[in-house]
């Protein structure tokens, strides 16, 4: 839940009027909507970071596991390349090269196989971080959302002047309760 930026101007200028007037009740709920004004701006910006981090760790996952399917293609020609070998071996062949070319091969996929492994690590972590950060983001769209819920109730109390409307309340409490608070 996005304020624009000109309704944190609005809020200040409302606090200005009352300050004006002289009114103690207004000075302190116009004080009230300015100071959660900031408070939701605040959210707001740290709900955008949030935003930007699940969207920087998603496409972070994606180039991992894009990473991670090149080594496992790269293996999997190796692999390929090493039984063509092994099938078309001529049995006059000098058996020492070939041991060579077979231990060689076998190493290169076991270092292949292992940095798809790591990639694939990488973008396991990179998918819980983006889960971690879309977590705090939803908490931070639920403050936000309340803090705007507080502002339209305290713009309530100074419409009303604190006292009862139709059918509503400045007062969390039921009726029969904030007729007592006085």
């Amino acid at each position: 839940m996005k304020e624009l930026p000109h309704e944190h101007v609005e809020h200040a200028e409302h606090a200005e009027h009352a300050a004006h007037a002289g009114d103690g009740f207004l000075i302190t709920v116009s004080g009230t909507i300015a100071a959660l004004a900031v408070v939701a701006a605040i959210i707001s910006s740290l709900e955008t970071m949030e935003t930007s981090g699940v969207v920087v760790a998603r496409n972070e996952a994606v180039l991992k596991q894009n990473q991670a399917s090149d080594q496992w293609t790269y293996y999997q020609a190796k692999s390929l390349k090493q039984n063509m070998r092994d099938r078309g071996r001529d049995p006059g062949d000098n058996r020492d090269d070939y041991l060579k070319r077979a231990q060689r091969y076998e190493a290169e996929a076991k270092e292949i196989e292992k940095k798809a492994h790591e990639l694939e690590e990488q973008r396991d972590h990179a998918l819980h971080k983006g889960q971690s950060h879309e977590h705090r983001h939803h908490g931070l769209t639920l403050a936000a959302t309340l803090v705007h819920v507080g502002i339209a109730v305290t713009t309530l109390a100074i419409i009303t002047k604190g006292g009862a409307g139709p059918g509503w309340s400045a007062s969390p409490l039921p009726p029969s309760a904030s007729s007592r608070r006085g």
